[in-house]
């Protein structure tokens, strides 16, 4: 077929609106009302509106009418989580986040990036940990924070003065300057690696890698994380090659060639 004979896309406008507030209505802090959401995704109050009440109809998102305010549902939770559960992708890693966990004491993440500045959490293993880190499936953190932020900063081609102004805004518990940190990125591209000893969170070593997808561009990190107190140099060396294994063989899988059993 000519390709000039080809139709454009046609895409469903109601559709696009709704997933731009169910978005927006997961990036906010609490409940908001139907004029703010409107102003701010530059949308006609009554479309918005009517958006609104579909998503409440479907359970997507609950409406206080004391407030007369919305926000996110556990219908959109379910959705979400379902899809995690059944993602082939994560069934397939998660036995090798249990083995680094297992041989190394420690707890394992898997992070997936989900837009420009957020990764999001969606696997995590603290089966062989001595002290084991919790956090929840779906939880979002800035691209750019701690091990895992310098292997996405390190693969992203922005320029130094874009990177900046990421990192200035990050909020943690013991940033590195900045110059150190840019000036990090230069091993973390050499080495695949990423090593965060306190800078994120005080008192705990973490060791992250990317994992790239077809075109090359970062996608996901593995990411264990220890005690700093008590990780020695030799067990550190042994977290990082079995994280940059386990990385490896991950973006191996997405690139289209077979994960071999062990």
């Amino acid at each position: 077929m000519n390709s000039k004979t080809i139709p454009q896309t046609k895409l469903v406008g109601a559709l696009i609106g709704g997933i731009s507030v169910l978005r927006y209505l997961s990036a906010g802090n609490g409940p908001l009302g139907v004029t703010q959401v409107a102003r701010d995704l530059k949308i006609n109050p009554s479309t918005c509106f009517n958006l609104l009440r579909t998503l409440v109809h479907e359970g997507l998102v609950v409406f206080n009418p004391d407030t007369k305010t919305y926000q996110i549902g556990l219908g959109l939770v379910e959705i979400a989580h379902s899809a995690l559960n059944s993602a082939s992708l994560v069934r397939m890693i998660q036995p090798l986040l249990d083995e680094i966990s297992t041989e190394n004491n420690v707890t394992v993440t898997l992070w997936q990036k989900v837009r420009d500045d957020r990764v999001m959490l969606i696997a995590i293993t603290g089966s062989g940990a001595v002290i084991s880190i919790h956090m929840n499936i779906g939880q979002r953190l800035p691209c750019f924070v701690g091990a895992l932020g310098r292997c996405f900063a390190a693969f992203s081609g922005l320029p130094k003065k874009q990177l900046k102004a990421a990192y200035s805004s990050i909020r943690i518990e013991n940033p590195a300057p900045f110059e150190e940190w840019y000036e990090s990125l230069t091993e973390v591209r050499n080495s695949y690696c990423a090593i965060d000893e306190g800078n994120f969170s005080r008192g705990f070593t973490t060791v992250s890698a990317p994992v790239f997808d077809l075109e090359g561009q970062p996608v996901m990190t593995i990411s264990a994380v220890a005690v700093t107190a008590q990780i020695d140099q030799q067990n550190l060396k042994k977290v990082v090659n079995s994280v940059k294994g386990a990385a490896t063989k991950v973006t191996a899988a997405i690139q289209g060639i077979p994960i071999a059993s062990t």
